[in-house]
């Protein structure tokens, strides 16, 4: 088994519904992952810059958020290395620090995982609220499963 050190962040706002879908995933993954050693799970909320050490420190990255791709809400998104800047994250407020900032310094600085996947789910509401909504929920165990098979691509030997 390949021990390179991989981290998953999740992100989010769980104050506006499916904006929080990165932090309610994490538990699910700590259960599901227990056994892999080489795993780090972060909960990066709405950190901004802050996440610049962890992104920085990571090997392997897998990110977690919720993604506006115009796609039907719930819709599971898979998106890796470059086309991950390209992404714009869902701002909830015009001073809040986009992650693709936090990925253009880790850049710049020389200091990029080796690999980065990013998942995330298409929101089908960003109204104020906790928890996320019925359509989301559904498909949190898919997206559960999409993120483990990355952990064990990654784990193995190539």
């Amino acid at each position: 088994m390949n021990t390179d050190k991989i981290t998953i962040l999740g992100i989010g706002n769980t104050l506006f519904s499916d904006e929080g879908v990165g932090i309610y995933l994490l538990p699910i993954l700590e259960t599901a992952l227990k056994d892999y050693e080489n795993i780090e799970i972060v909960e990066g909320l709405t950190d901004g810059m802050k996440l610049l050490g962890p992104v920085e420190d990571a090997e392997n990255l897998i990110i977690i958020d919720a993604i506006n791709a115009g796609k039907p809400g719930g819709s599971i998104i898979r998106l890796e290395g470059n086309e991950i800047p390209a992404y714009f994250g869902i701002k909830m407020s015009i001073h809040q620090m986009g992650f693709q900032e936090v990925l253009l310094a880790a850049k710049l600085r020389e200091q990029y995982p080796n690999q980065i996947v990013m998942y995330g789910m298409q929101p089908t509401s960003l109204e104020l609220g906790i928890g996320l909504t019925e359509t989301n929920q559904a498909r949190l165990g898919e997206l559960a499963h999409a993120v483990i098979n990355q952990v064990k691509a990654w784990s193995t030997v190539p």
